[in-house]
């Protein structure tokens, strides 16, 4: 400790016959460090032991993830932790994840996001709706429609429309359970990954293409410096088994 307060120029513990407690610059420093010892002390510990922390908002894609994930297993030894989650980028900010799956771009200059997948989007409209009755929802006609949205897990935010052609009636809900509550009540329409109509079964609820809407990014987050010492490769395993399921 002597050493550190030499390092820091400033005495960081006030100590007592009876204790010690943090002095004010002892205080400031603990607080600067908080969210990197927990990281420090992973990284340092045996990294075919340690777990990685895989947080996704919902609907992992097809079995090819899964498939990447047994084989990353398998050559490393280090266990995935598959872990659902409302807001996966909140837990990868606070720790609580090593790396997330988002259905969306994300420009965060604190993090790495490697695009995996392209993916069309769909719109979920409630069954019993006036919407339910159309083949196909034209991207702009849509905007004039109540939009249920969430950009943190996937479903497409009011911005992604041009300022003029933007939703003016739109409701954010907390994850894509409540989403789908809004959507099966006919208050509203939520447009979403392609996958959604494949895997998202609920029988008040129905997905129809949407004709000119841009296409959404299956994209995986992680830590540029501080992360478990295994993301690069698990992001490896991702990439080439999605992309050998695409060839094929």
């Amino acid at each position: 400790m002597r050493v550190l307060e030499e390092k820091v120029g400033e005495r960081l513990l006030d100590r007592t016959t009876r204790q010690v407690e943090l002095t004010p610059a002892g205080e400031r420093l603990f607080g600067e460090l908080a969210e990197l010892l927990p990281r420090l002390d992973v990284a340092l510990g045996p990294a075919r032991q340690r777990r990685l922390r895989l947080a996704f908002a919902w609907m992992l894609p097809d079995s090819w993830l899964h498939e990447a994930v047994v084989r990353f297993e398998e050559v490393t030894g280090t266990q995935v932790d598959m872990l659902r989650r409302d807001d996966p980028l909140t837990e990868l900010e606070r720790g609580e994840a090593d790396i997330v799956m988002v259905w969306s771009r994300v420009p965060a200059a604190r993090f790495s996001a490697v695009t995996v997948m392209e993916e069309a989007q769909v719109a979920a409209v409630g069954r019993h709706s006036a919407w339910a009755d159309h083949e196909a929802l034209d991207w702009f006609d849509a905007a004039e429609l109540p939009l249920i949205t969430n950009p943190r897990f996937g479903a497409t935010a009011p911005q992604e429309w041009a300022l003029k052609h933007r939703p003016s009636h739109s409701a954010l809900v907390g994850n894509i359970d409540e989403a789908m509550a809004q959507v099966a009540a006919g208050r509203g329409i939520a447009i979403v990954p392609e996958t959604a109509g494949h895997t998202y079964a609920h029988p008040s609820i129905q997905f129809v293409p949407v004709r000119r809407a841009p296409s959404t990014a299956l994209s995986f987050v992680y830590p540029r410096q501080g992360g478990h010492p295994m993301v690069s490769r698990l992001v490896e395993a991702v990439l080439g088994k999605a992309s050998s399921d695409r060839v094929a």
